[in-house]
């Protein structure tokens, strides 16, 4: 690998920040180069810290061989209610060389309902609660964030769209409109442990490890996520300055099975929530292919929607990092991501055939994936924030779009960081 091609991603972080600062609401109200200096060398440690310090990783990865006990668990419950749809042992017998069938709804979705509940029990039982608080301690201590984004940050490193700011619910009416953008675009930059926990078994036979692949990338995004909200949405020491002063009670329960309960309801909302985003996703990819397809041939192929993100996109990923020869692909997958869904993404991605993308393009792409910014969470977002807090309903969703931008540039600034520091 020739040194530009490892190093290329410095220059595609350079122009993720231009782009911030020249979308920015006032280009000469930035936080300050100390700090942003400082935000890029602890995205640039905790890359180097996750990705190139054995034991660190190793503590990491334990976290697969967790995932996978509680998956095996999963399909437990999934075969006895499903049967060999959802695992259970084939009743018939299969033709030489054929694969069981692969359901996802009833294999891997489940997943989703299961991390759930555990997710509300250990809120319940203090332990989420106690991670939470620890992250927002070292927000607020190495980027001087207030409390409230410092607590938002964690909050998004463990909980969806909508359960991330029912932490912070009672601190909206009164953030600066600088906090109340970097509380949406650290929702944006980051994916919930459940959701976390699906994506990266979707991708465990693309990506080894992508369990903890997947928590790096959610953390090294915190400070993406608030250097580039801070240059979009800037705002003075005296207005970023809330701080917090009770604990919100939107997120408790009566006990623990209460708490397993109402996990379990909402994780199956978000279980036919998935299911019915990638049947219409995959339907609307459909016909806009079908109509693409009536257009002349290029290249002796017709035209899909794949084909014209791949080219769009395909300068942006070879700037972080992504060799030219496969910066189509992943272009596609990227545009994917931005405009549809980022599972459907990462079903793509796994669904690559061998060779499309290099270990080192598969680890950037599987980085700069890793966030909720598509079209679908920006209208979740604005409509949650302005139920929970409606007198901020306008301006939330004025910022709507700007969070979707902001975060997918701090997860592609999270890919480029990988690309930079990757064995691969």
């Amino acid at each position: 690998m020739e040194l530009f091609d490892q190093f290329r991603g410095m220059i595609g972080i350079a122009v993720l920040l231009g782009i911030a600062w020249a979308l920015s609401e006032n280009r000469r109200g930035h936080p300050g180069w100390r700090w942003m200096a400082g935000a890029l060398a602890l995205q640039g440690l905790l890359a180097v810290l996750i990705v190139r310090v054995p034991p660190v990783w190793a503590a990491v990865g334990l976290l697969n061989n967790a995932v996978r006990a509680v998956e095996a668990a999963t399909l437990k419950g999934s075969a006895y209610m499903f049967g060999y749809l959802g695992g259970a042992e084939l009743p018939f017998v299969l033709k030489e060389g054929a694969q069981p069938p692969l359901v996802i709804a009833f294999q891997i979705l489940p997943l989703v309902i299961v991390f759930s509940a555990l997710a509300a029990l250990l809120w319940h039982w203090g332990v989420l609660r106690a991670a939470v608080n620890g992250l927002s301690f070292l927000l607020r201590r190495s980027l001087g964030v207030s409390g409230v984004v410092g607590l938002s940050g964690g909050a998004s490193l463990f909980l969806g769209v909508v359960e991330a700011p029912l932490v912070t619910r009672a601190y909206f009416a009164r953030v600066s409109r600088s906090e109340l953008f970097q509380i949406m675009t650290l929702t944006m930059a980051t994916i919930s442990g459940a959701i976390l926990i699906l994506y990266a078994t979707t991708l465990r036979d693309r990506v080894p490890d992508a369990v903890g692949h997947m928590i790096s990338a959610s953390l090294i995004s915190l400070p993406a996520a608030l250097l580039i909200a801070r240059l979009m949405v800037p705002g003075s020491a005296e207005d970023m300055a809330t701080e917090l002063e009770k604990e919100d009670p939107s997120l408790t329960f009566e006990s623990s099975i209460d708490a397993i309960v109402k996990g379990t309801m909402d994780g199956m909302q978000l279980f036919l929530s998935v299911i019915a985003v990638i049947i219409v996703v995959f339907a609307l990819v459909a016909l806009v292919d079908a109509m693409l397809a009536a257009l002349p041939l290029i290249e002796g192929e017709p035209l899909t929607l794949k084909r014209l993100m791949g080219w769009a996109l395909a300068p942006f990923m070879w700037l972080l990092g992504v060799p030219w020869s496969e910066a189509q692909a992943a272009g596609g997958l990227m545009g994917t991501k931005a405009v549809l869904n980022e599972y459907v993404a990462y079903l793509e991605l796994a669904a690559l055939p061998a060779g499309t993308l290099g270990p080192r393009a598969t680890l950037i792409v599987t980085y700069a994936l890793c966030g909720v910014a598509n079209l679908a969470s920006v209208g979740l977002l604005v409509s949650t924030i302005g139920t929970l807090c409606p007198e901020r309903r306008a301006e939330a969703a004025g910022l709507g779009m700007k969070s979707w931008l902001s975060g997918n540039l701090a997860s592609a600034m999270t890919g480029a960081w990988i690309g930079l520091v990757s064995y691969a």
